[in-house]
């Protein structure tokens, strides 16, 4: 058995229940069940339809995300989460380049690394060199002034933890920036690339080894087998090129507003949908969702 959940912006919910049922009636699915009115609903088929595709092509342009995955295990017992451009809507090291001077440059370079035209490590020791001399007080700065919280984030931490989940922030970016975002948002764990300081000012070296996509999918068995789950019990989220083993490797992978190559490869596409989407995909109808402590 398979569900189809259908998905659209929260803050502009426009899901047509007529086209949801005409949906369901063309699929042959099971009873339609509103997870949100207007912004989330699914239903159970018993094979994928052949036009999947083609149909998520069609509700795309209508701002409406569609998913299909097996109904077995879809309540995971651990999220594994990319940082930059997933749970926050920057990129960290761009953020700090922009106050070095050298924003446009790292900039591109991110960009083309996060779609996978260049090599992460590689990518990532020669952006950090450009930092070389920055005050270690920018990261505060940044943190205060640049950084913003991806919507959703913080109820989606609360409401698989309040279910007993775990959480990990797996990151190709900085522990500065991850040990403040996790304790934030309140996940149990974090892990990411730690940038060397030179005193007052950042050195412009990276702490080996780089925590890049074989270390993300490393991390996710790892973290896995200590507490005795399997992938298949964990949903992980990320959008760049350096989390795709991760997103395939684990039991649901969600490409969220993903670099193109990212997304094209990856099954669980929300590109409309906040972090909250991967509380649908799990059967979560909002009314079951817990307050966060803290509003971002």
């Amino acid at each position: 058995m398979y569900i189809v959940t259908l998905l659209t912006d929260p803050a502009k919910p426009t899901l047509d229940p007529a086209l949801a049922d005409s949906l369901r009636n063309a699929w042959g699915g099971g009873t339609l069940q509103w997870l949100s009115p207007d912004e989330a609903a699914e239903f159970a088929v018993a094979v994928p339809p052949s036009n999947l595709w083609d149909v998520w092509q069609t509700l795309q342009a209508q701002g409406i995300d569609l998913t299909l995955q097996r109904a077995e295990n879809r309540r995971k017992k651990l999220l594994i989460a990319d940082m930059d451009s997933t749970m926050i809507r920057q990129e960290c090291i761009d953020e700090l380049a922009a106050l070095a001077g050298v924003g446009p440059h790292v900039a591109a370079i991110t960009a083309r690394t996060m779609n996978g035209e260049l090599d992460f490590e590689q990518a990532l020791t020669e952006r950090v060199a450009l930092l070389k001399g920055l005050p270690v007080a920018t990261i505060d700065e940044v943190l205060q002034t640049r950084i913003t919280f991806t919507p959703g984030g913080a109820t989606l931490l609360a409401t698989m933890k309040a279910h007993g989940a775990h959480t990990a922030l797996v990151s190709g970016g900085f522990t500065q920036f991850t040990a403040r975002i996790a304790a934030t948002l309140g996940f149990h764990e974090h892990h990411a690339n730690a940038l060397i300081e030179n005193g007052a000012a950042l050195a412009g070296t990276v702490g080996q080894p780089i925590l890049g996509k074989q270390a993300k999918l490393d991390m996710l068995n790892a973290i896995t087998r200590r507490l005795g789950l399997t992938p298949d019990d964990a949903i992980a989220v990320g959008d760049g090129a350096n989390d795709l083993a991760m997103l395939t490797a684990a039991g649901a992978g969600v490409a969220l507003h993903a670099k193109p190559s990212v997304a094209a490869q990856t099954g669980l596409r929300i590109n409309h949908g906040d972090l909250t989407a991967l509380l649908y995909l799990q059967g979560y109808s909002k009314d079951a969702f817990t307050t966060p402590a803290c509003s971002l």
